[in-house]
């Protein structure tokens, strides 16, 4: 077998390595992240609870990087101090190990049957759960397979002239193995890949144990690099916990490199197989770097603290709170981060309609330019939203995760809608009112209040049937729109009596007073249609209010009779 066949065996090992990890990891994102998320901040409240909870949960996640970005963003959320998320990421990193020593073990049959079951969930369900336990499980069944393949691919380099050639440098100069084994690591975004991949080539007789063990040290130091980056311009609380795994690592590498020597006797006695002894150097590295610092772990977050000072920047309304890119992967995550930005336009929107009132009664121009600067926020905040939800892929999302999905985009698009019927209708109205020092007369002042009272309500009660999605609340907020209905139909009677009886402010703001009327219950429209998917699912609604057509000719002959 010529040196380029051999090249290509393990280049297609790693690729098929590299894609088993992240099906793997997409399985238990998409279908268990929310759940591990809960656990994982739930369990932070000391940091040896910390360190299991790290430890157990990337177990499952098989992924430290992503246990370390979902600790930084809940950092930066003021969710968890740097400490505890320090505590969270050695655990993390020794999660990893654990995984290692599984997958080094003699697996037989596991492959096959792993593969067999997965086809048979993925294909069970177009989404779901068992659709990602698919996905687990053939993703473990890749790893496996690739694990095999590298070591089959790479054992005619056993004898190659020309292989402990090109290895000599590497061997001979610690520091830059180090350096090639985390840039790897960073390139392929795995430090789980990357050991298991180094395993293979020991086992395989490819690469010298000496070697492979000081890359596994870099491969240590090239699974911070990524989250690192990602963490850049993130919140100084999210940045430090990345920035201190980095040190830990880079100050565990520089104290193992000068007895490597004499820890490599120490391996061999333990298990001498040559795959076993890198996996358990691994493990052994990362426990040795978990004893040692996590006593410290509060007095390294106060280091980092004074290190990266907290930026003091001014707030700006527009931006979002609560969407994070990195939740994308998760979609239930990312859909409850989408709901709580949506409930923020509703609390902005909410206020908009209060201060309307205030503008009628008081006309204050400058609440009034403030009303139609909240507007543009409103815009903003929409756009983010829109945006953020047009890159969540439906694709992996359950039947209630799509309907989900479809109602948070409604929603907020209704609360924009909402927003503009303030800024563009009511409040030139009130510019008017302004304008031509217009008084309504009291009766219509009270109408329009009750008016105003019932559509603040209604937006209330709209913020609670979305996030509870609670039948009787629907039913409620449709029931209530007819009452509003009803005011304006009983609010323009007696506006029309006061027409007639001539009342000089009833006359001077008639087209106002029937606008603003007309406005309100266009809010209350965009409102309720919250309710109407709800009611839908549970066949509490009728699809049309028309009458059959049979029934209406039916009227109509009674009638011409």
């Amino acid at each position: 077998m010529t040196p380029t066949i051999v090249l290509i065996h393990i280049i297609a090992g790693v690729c098929l390595l590299l894609w088993g990890v992240m099906l793997l990891r997409s399985g238990v994102t998409k279908g268990f992240g929310a759940l591990l998320r809960r656990v994982l901040s739930a369990s932070t409240s000391n940091r040896y609870k910390s360190f299991l909870s790290g430890l157990v949960i990337t177990t499952f996640l098989q992924s430290s990087m992503a246990t370390t970005l979902i600790v930084s963003s809940f950092a930066g959320q003021g969710m968890i101090t740097a400490g505890m998320g320090i505590a969270v990421v050695l655990g993390a990193d020794v999660g990893t190990t654990l995984v290692a020593q599984a997958l080094s073990l003699n697996m037989g049959l596991l492959s096959p049957i792993l593969m067999i079951v997965g086809y048979v969930l993925y294909s069970f369900e177009s989404n779901g759960k068992l659709k990602n336990l698919g996905r687990i499980a053939v993703g473990l069944s890749l790893m496996i397979m690739a694990l095999a393949l590298i070591r089959e691919g790479a054992e005619p380099l056993k004898d190659s002239e020309t292989l402990p050639l090109i290895l000599a440098p590497l061997e001979s100069d610690p520091f830059f193995a180090v350096l090639v084994a985390a840039l790897l690591t960073w390139i392929a975004h795995s430090s789980l890949a990357i050991v298991l991949l180094l395993m293979s080539l020991v086992a395989g007789g490819a690469l010298p144990m000496m070697l492979g063990l000081y890359m596994v040290l870099g491969a240590n130091v090239g699974g911070t690099i990524a989250p690192l980056i990602a963490t850049l311009r993130d919140n100084p609380n999210a940045l430090r916990i990345p920035l201190g795994n980095m040190l830990i690592r880079v100050i565990g590498v520089c104290a193992a490199i000068p007895f490597l020597h004499y820890i490599h006797p120490l391996l061999f006695e333990i298990d001498p197989t040559p795959e076993r002894e890198i996996v358990n150097f691994h493990t052994a590295f990362n426990l040795a770097l978990a004893i040692v610092f996590l006593p410290f772990v509060n007095i390294i977050s106060e280091l980092l603290k004074r290190a990266l000072p907290d930026r003091l920047q001014p707030e700006d309304p527009g931006k979002s709170k609560y969407l994070n890119d990195k939740d994308l992967d998760t979609p239930s995550v990312a859909l409850s981060s989408a709901m709580r930005e949506t409930l923020r336009m509703a609390d902005l929107m909410e206020k908009m309609l209060q201060d309307t009132m205030t503008v009628f009664k008081t006309n204050d121009e400058r609440l009034l330019d403030k009303i139609k600067e909240e507007d543009n926020t409103l815009d903003q905040i929409y756009g983010q939203i829109k945006n953020y939800m047009a890159r969540l892929t439906q694709g992996s999302m359950d039947k209630k995760e799509a309907a989900r999905y479809f109602q948070i985009l409604m929603f907020s698009t209704n609360l924009e809608h909402a927003g503009d019927v303030i800024d563009k209708n009511l409040m030139p109205l009130a510019q008017k009112k302004i304008k031509n020092q217009f008084n309504f007369s009291p009766e219509g002042l009270k109408e329009i209040e009750h008016m105003h009272g019932l559509i603040v309500e209604s937006v209330r009660l709209a913020q609670s049937v979305f996030v509870s999605q609670d039948v009787n609340m629907a039913r409620k907020m449709l029931e209530d729109k007819d009452i509003i209905r009803k005011a304006e139909t009983d609010g323009m009677s007696t506006h029309i009596e006061r027409l007639r009886g001539g009342v000089p402010e009833t006359i001077a703001t008639s087209s106002l007073h029937l606008d603003i009327i007309r406005d309100y219950r266009r809010i209350n429209t965009y409102m309720c249609t919250v309710a109407y998917p709800i009611l839908e699912e549970k066949g509490q609604i009728n699809p049309s209010r028309l009458r059959p057509q049979e029934i209406k000719m039916t009227l109509d002959d009674e009638v011409k009779l």
